[in-house]
Parts: structure tokens; C-alpha cells; sequence
């Protein structure tokens, strides 16, 4: 029975044909089970995930393998980027059983959802043995079986609950910085060993904590991943990370999350410090983006597949990306492929003679290189193409709404800003509805058609900071009161009642355990991410409610700062921006006057931690920020505050600059 066909989720309809009788989550699958007395078989993944596919075909595709599923158990596929509670709560049981995650992930639960056995990817001969032995298990040991997910459970939830602490101070974010200095590879850039995931909240930690060590480890990291493997030397955008130390070889799928985070921290460490391979970097990144992820409604699609077919009809990992000094010189020719062969590293880097691109320096000769990048970029373009999951996810949309916002007044791209907008627009339209007084999100959408899956803690606050920053770019106050909306949604469906926040709503699915996790992963923790949106929302508004639920929020830097600061990046570069104030400013004066123009390009270009931006008309009050605040002699004005209190007002970008330094 094809029950998958009308799914939103790309990664469901991979598996709408295949011989196994999949179920999407949901209650038809919990009756079903119970009503067959079988236990349920979840699998979870992704649609840009290598090993899903490898076990897909392996498995899911095998009429064998099918048959054993479909007799011995209820099956359950689930898009991980769709249902990330479900994730969290069956990746936590799995870790907790193994050791050790990832995706595949194949869980074994009893009728009611309590998983008793988990793990990632299994190969064909020995899942079947799997499938045969816990059905087995079922029949015949069931009381065990039963007792083992009561005790999963159990486990799970006595360790539920988050440590906290104090608002971290300078103490805890000096302390921070030593940790991470433990980790940091001085030779080739990142924290830690292989496998290298970019750390994106962690570069913006270090750019706003702003000392020596702390800029020399992010100036660092940064030009180590853009000149090595995992960029897209031709047609920018980041892969997922670096197999190796060295950055050399990607796991190869392009996620929207990845590339929303990076383009924004590369625009601030533009900001800080002038580098143009971070200008170089953040404009492609940009590019790319709208390019290659923009959908026709105009969100942004969620990943790239790592998976092609290459010129043989063979299929594998990488084969659009990958290059022979053969197939360099049938594109550029004798003379001109030698020499990208050299600038481009191309030594035979990956498989079967081929080599991921790299630029571990900048050709002396600029026309030639850009010549040769067009051309290269022109005939990969011929190349099978890796496949798409065009669904929306609200969070990461709110991502890139952040980055190309600020990237685009940052750059003097409008056209950034207006791509920024339209998604925007995308997700208030689309995937919001307003239930007394509060903004309710859908996390995804596919094709012009919402989703039926509510959104999550990320959902909420990585579109409220996306609307924040696009109103301090902006200045149009739809977006200021849309976060507004969100916020009042965070503060009342997901406090955990000791100054946290679960990631899920009060009155969202019932799980066997609420999700609730502090750390970073891919993303920003949900939890630190509202901390953000509250917190400048709090400095836009003087409320003094928003800024203690930040500060609360934010009590759980002070317990991981200092020994597991790699996954706490994003709280403590919020905590950095909350102990500097935030700074505020404040701008009044004509839209389409040049001197406003100026003042809030200064405002813009300032790389005080957490700056908020407000920008309106003399007797603006939309923003209680600009309540009060005039222009100066007929003159636009800024004013520079922090908790509103406000100095004299300047007139001049050279004054406000000042100001901002003082």
C-alpha cells in the first residue's frame, strides 16, 4: 500500500515505491501495530543522507528484505528535518543503547512508541538476520522485550532536566575561549580531529569575543575551510564537512543550514577585519544560494544531495564535484588545464584518479582564474546534478533570512535583501497562522502546500531572529511584529519552568519523552537561539520579561562553557552580546535621505556583539526604541544606548562610529 505518495517530505516520497508497506508517523501506525500485536519498525533519515540511500537500495528496495518487514512488523518511515522531536527522542535512546548515532537510524519499539533495540545502518544479510531475531525475541520472550523498553525509557527520563547556572560573565566566557584554544588544530584550522564539521556558532563566538586568540582561531578555521575541499571552489556553497583533519574531502551534500550559517559568519569576520577571502567567500556562498536553493515560491530548499551519476552512468559520492587533469583539459584546453590542475590541486585526491577541488592560494593571475572558473562552472553544469529536497524548513529558512539580509546591506546587494524578503514573506504566508495573540508555525512546506507537522522551539526562534535582522536592515516593522508574535508563542507553549525551554510545545504530540536539548548540533540549540531572539527583541523594546527569559536561558552556558564550549557556541556569542549590553541604536530620519542611508550603513558595519538596529521616521513608535528620539537640527540623528539608556545623539557616520567604539 503506498501510504507515503502525498508526503511533503522529499525523503518519504524516495520511498513511496517501495516494496516495503510503509507508514508515515502517526496513530494509523500505532493502531496498526497494536492491532497485529507486532512491534514497530522505525526507520529514520534524510533525503541528502548517503547511508539512507545505501541501505534504501540495499534493503527498503529488496522484495526479500520487504516481505520479512511487512510480516514481522508495522514499518515507520520518518524525515528527520520534518519530525526533529522524533528524531531527539529515538536518536537519544539509540546513543543510549549503542553508544554511538546517526543516520540511518533503525529503531525497534513495542506497540505504544517505547523503543527496546536501536542502531544506524545495517547491510542486507545481517538486518534480515535483525528483523527475524527481534520478531523472534516478541514472540517468545516478550515480557523481556517489554521490560527492556520500560527500562530505556525509564533511563531517559531520570536523566531529563538541564543543569543550570548563573548569566555567564566575562569569567565564564574567558574560560570558553581556554577550552576551545584545547581542541583548536593550530596547523590546519577546527577543533578536534576527523571527521571536521564546520563550527559555525563558534566562529561568531570568537568574532565577538574579539581578542587576539579568539580572532587568530576563527581567522584561522575560516581560511582553512574556504580554501580547502569542503567549499565549492567553482560554484560555492560548503559541503557538509571534511572527512579528513585537512578539509580536503567533503562528505559532499550542500545543506541549507550549513551555508545560512556560514555565509552570515563570514560576513562578520569581512566585517572585523577587511579579508577579502571572506568577501570572496560570503558574496559565492550568497550566490549559490540563490542560484541552486531558491524554490519557485521563493524559500530556500533544504540540501543537495552528496550522491550523482557520473559520465559512465555510475553512481556514487561526489561525481558532480570531483575532477581528472584528463577532464580539465578536454574543458580549458593543453595550457590552461595544466594550470588548474596545479592551482587546483588536482592530484588525485579522492577516488578511481579524480580530486576534489582546492585553492590553498590565490592565483596571481585574476582574469585568467575567473576565466577558468566560468568555464568549468559552465560544463559541470552538463553533468547529471545531484538531486534536490525542495521542502521548506521554517527554521533554516530563518537561517538564510538572517545571513542574506545582512549580507546584502553589508555588500550593497538589494538584491540579497529583496530574496531575504520574499522568504519572509514565504514563511509568515504560508506557514504561520495567529491564534490569539500568538504566531503558530508549520515547520515545512513543499510546493506551495504547508505541512501538517508543527513547529519546534528552532522553528520558533530562528524565524524571529531572521525577522529581527531583516527588520534592522530593513526598517519595515512587519517583521519587528512578527517576531513579536513569535516570541509571545516561545514564552508561553515552551518554558520547561526552571528558566529552560523544551524544544517541543505544550500542547504538541506526546512523546514518550519531550525533547529537550541545550547543546548545539548542526544548528543552534533551540534553546540558545530563543535566548538570541529574545534578547535583542528585549533591546528593541526595553521588556524586561523577554531579557530575564534570555538571561535564564542562557544559565546553561555557564555549566558547558568550560569544558564542552564546542557545543555551546551560539549561547555564548549570545551571552557575549547580553554582557556588552546589547548595544542599541537607534535612527531617525527619512528613508530615501542619504544621510539616514549613511548612519544605518555605520549602524550596520559595527561588529558590537548582539547590535540591535532600529530605523523609522521622526515620531516612529511601532519600535519603542524609537519612541522619543528625533532628528537633530533637521538633521537625521542616531542614538547609541544600552538598556535604554541612550548619549546625545550624533549626526555624523564619523560620530556614530565613535560612539560605537567608546
Amino acid at each position: 500500500m503506498n501510504r507515503l505518495k502525498d508526503a511533503t517530505s522529499p525523503y518519504l516520497l524516495q520511498h513511496a515505491g517501495n516494496p516495503v508497506d510503509w507508514f508515515a508517523w502517526g496513530d494509523e501506525a500505532f493502531e496498526a501495530a497494536r492491532e497485529r500485536d507486532v512491534p514497530l519498525l522505525i526507520s529514520v533519515g534524510y533525503s541528502a543522507c548517503h547511508w539512507c540511500h545505501v541501505m534504501a537500495h540495499e534493503s527498503f528496495e529488496d522484495p526479500a528484505t520487504a516481505a520479512l518487514m511487512n510480516e514481522l512488523f508495522v514499518n515507520v518511515k520518518v524525515d528527520r528535518e520534518e519530525r526533529p522531536d522524533v528524531d531527539a527522542v529515538y536518536m537519544g535512546a539509540t546513543q543510549a543503547m549503542t553508544g554511538q548515532g546517526g543516520w540511518p537510524m533503525t529503531v525497534f519499539a513495542t506497540p505504544d512508541g517505547h523503543p527496546f533495540y536501536a542502531g544506524t545502518y545495517f547491510p542486507r544479510a545481517r538486518f534480515q538476520q535483525l528483523l527475524q531475531g527481534i520478531a523472534q525475541a516478541w514472540r517468545e520472550d516478550r515480557q523481556a522485550v517489554v521490560a527492556q523498553g520500560s527500562t530505556v525509557v525509564g533511563a531517559l527520563n531520570e536523566r531529563a532536566g538541564l543543569p543550570t547556572g548563573p548569566l555567564p560573565g566575562a569569567p565564564v566566557l574567558e574560560a570558553a575561549v581556554r577550552n576551545l584554544a584545547e581542541s583548536f588544530d593550530p596547523r590546519r584550522g577546527g577543533f578536534g580531529g576527523a571527521p571536521k564539521f564546520p563550527p559555525s556558532m563558534v566562529l561568531e563566538f570568537l568574532l565577538r569575543h574579539g581578542t587576539a586568540d579568539a580572532l587568530a582561531m576563527a581567522g584561522k578555521t575560516m581560511e582553512a575551510m574556504a580554501r580547502g575541499g569542503m567549499y565549492d571552489q567553482i560554484g560555492g556553497g560548503f559541503a557538509r564537512y571534511s572527512v579528513d583533519a585537512d578539509w580536503v574531502i567533503p562528505h559532499f551534500e550542500k545543506m541549507l543550514y550549513d551555508n545560512a550559517l556560514l555565509l552570515r559568519v563570514y560576513t562578520h569576520w569581512w566585517r572585523s577585519t577587511g579579508s577579502m577571502l571572506a568577501r570572496r567567500v560570503a558574496l559565492e556562498t550568497a550566490d549559490w544560494l540563490l542560484r541552486e536553493m531558491r524554490t519557485p515560491e521563493g524559500g530556500f530548499a533544504s540540501a543537495l544531495d552528496a550522491d550523482s551519476e557520473g559520465p559512465d552512468g555510475s553512481h556514487g559520492e561526489g561525481l558532480f564535484y570531483v575532477w581528472t587533469p584528463e577532464q580539465l583539459r578536454d574543458v580549458l584546453g593543453e595550457k590552461d588545464g595544466d594550470w588548474a590542475a596545479e592551482i587546483f590541486e588536482v592530484t588525485g585526491t579522492f577516488e578511481h584518479g579524480t580530486s576534489v577541488l582546492q585553492l590553498l592560494a590565490d592565483p596571481d593571475a585574476a582574469a585568467r582564474f575567473d576565466q577558468v572558473r566560468t568555464a568549468l562552472l559552465t560544463a559541470r553544469e552538463l553533468r547529471p546534478r545531484p538531486g534536490r529536497d525542495d521542502k521548506v524548513v521554517a527554521s533554516w529558512n530563518g537561517l538564510a533570512i538572517a545571513a542574506l539580509a545582512e549580507a546584502g546591506a553589508l555588500f550593497g546587494r538589494p538584491d540579497l535583501i529583496e530574496a531575504a524578503e520574499t522568504a519572509a514573506g514565504l514563511l509568515d504566508d504560508l506557514h504561520t497562522t495567529d491564534e490569539a495573540g500568538q504566531a503558530r508555525l508549520l515547520r515545512t512546506s513543499k510546493d506551495g502546500r504547508a505541512g501538517a507537522n508543527a513547529g519546534v522551539l528552532e522553528d520558533y526562534a530562528n524565524v524571529a531572529e531572521g525577522f529581527i535582522a531583516l527588520y534592522g536592515v530593513t526598517g519595515r516593522t512587519r517583521w519587528f511584529q512578527r517576531a513579536e508574535a513569535l516570541l509571545e508563542t516561545v514564552l508561553a507553549r515552551f518554558p520547561d519552568g526552571s528558566g529552560g525551554f523544551f524544544d517541543s510545545p505544550d500542547d504538541g504530540e506526546r512523546l514518550f519523552q519531550r525533547p529537550q536539548d541545550p547543546t548545539d548540533n548542526a544548528t543552534p540549540s533551540g534553546q540558545f537561539a530563543a535566548a538570541s531572539a529574545l534578547l535583542s527583541y528585549a533591546a528593541l523594546t526595553g521588556s524586561a520579561r523577554h531579557r530575564e527569559a534570555a538571561e535564564a536561558a542562557l544559565g546553561a552556558v555557564s555549566v558547558l562553557a568550560g569544558q564542552y564550549a564546542r557545543f555551546a557556541g551560539w549561547g555564548l556569542a549570545v551571552a557575549q552580546g547580553a554582557l556588552e549590553g546589547p548595544v542599541e541604536v537607534a535612527i531617525i530620519g527619512p528613508a530615501d535621505d542619504p544621510r539616514t542611508q549613511a548612519l544605518h550603513r555605520a549602524a550596520l558595519m559595527s561588529g558590537a556583539p548582539g547590535l540591535v538596529i532600529a530605523v523609522g521616521q521622526e515620531g516612529s513608535a511601532d519600535v519603542p526604541l524609537l519612541e522619543g528620539r528625533g532628528m537633530v537640527g533637521g538633521e537625521p540623528a542616531a542614538y547609541v544606548c544600552r538598556r535604554f539608556a541612550c548619549r546625545a545623539p550624533v549626526t555624523t557616520p564619523k560620530e556614530l562610529r565613535e560612539e560605537l567604539a567608546a
